[in-house]
């Protein structure tokens, strides 16, 4: 079997669920940065003075999608159409993961960026798998499979202290690619961490910070610029003002009402 009739026949409700969660988050965009322009026939969606977002249809698509794929055990045409549904909802929901994680409205905000990388960790992932890349498979490696039974709690060690460290971008990678779970653990924490803040004293977290401004001097803008222009810039709050009763003004500290 070649590898179009493998990813026809194996690996095609995968394929569906990747392309529908980046074709739905792309589109999704699109249309939320129409909104916040006051371009085309899109606008907010406000039911009774509710503002529904776009995670509660994803939502329900998430949760339709994996009762279904239950239900069909895997057979088609069931397996191909909840993994749409899936991806579908999944790409809604995951487009507002800032929101829900701060229970604030914060779309257009600097902190409404979290939902643009999170998106962008589970496109990584995603790829990944439909690549090929397994964890748990040992039939394309040599170390046998009671090296690699050893190996793993080591790999899933190294991955959940990247993710305690902040470094979440590693720590996916590293699920598939476990040198680089083990490069993240070795390495310094981000100063901002749960790592550092209970285990790092002054001097370290001064160090840590250093390295973090370099790193992100050299590729964070290069990777904010990237989306930026998918996903929208996010609101400079700075600039926005407000009026006071006293007919002062200042900067107002929240950020501008988002539209999506």
């Amino acid at each position: 079997m070649n590898l179009l009739d493998e990813l026809t026949h194996q690996r095609l409700p995968l394929f569906l669920l990747f392309a529908s969660f980046v074709v739905t988050f792309v589109v999704t965009r699109v249309i939320t940065r129409l909104i916040r322009a006051g371009k085309g026939p899109f606008r907010n969606n406000v039911s009774d003075g509710v503002h529904v977002h776009h995670m509660v249809p994803g939502l329900i698509l998430t949760i339709v999608g994996a009762f279904l794929s239950v239900g069909v055990n895997g057979t088609s045409p069931g397996a191909e159409i909840s993994a749409v549904l899936i991806g579908v909802g999944a790409s809604l929901v995951l487009d507002e993961f800032a929101l829900i994680l701060r229970l604030q409205d914060v779309y257009w905000s600097p902190e409404g960026q979290l939902s643009v990388q999170v998106v962008a960790l589970t496109v990584a992932a995603l790829g990944m798998a439909l690549l090929g890349f397994n964890p748990l498979d040992d039939a394309n490696v040599e170390i046998g499979p009671v090296a690699l039974v050893a190996t793993v709690p080591i790999n899933v060690a190294c991955a959940i202290l990247c993710v305690l460290k902040g470094k979440f971008s590693t720590a996916i990678v590293g699920v598939f690619i476990p040198v680089f779970a083990w490069s993240g653990a070795i390495r310094l924490a981000r100063p901002h961490s749960a790592w550092a803040r209970r285990r790092y004293t002054p001097a370290k977290t001064d160090k840590a910070r250093a390295r973090a401004k370099s790193f992100d001097d050299r590729w964070g803008r290069w990777g904010l610029s990237i989306g930026d222009l998918i996903a929208g810039k996010p609101t400079d709050t700075s600039d926005v003002v407000v009026k006071a009763p006293d007919g002062t003004t200042a900067a107002d500290p929240r950020p501008a009402p988002p539209a999506n």
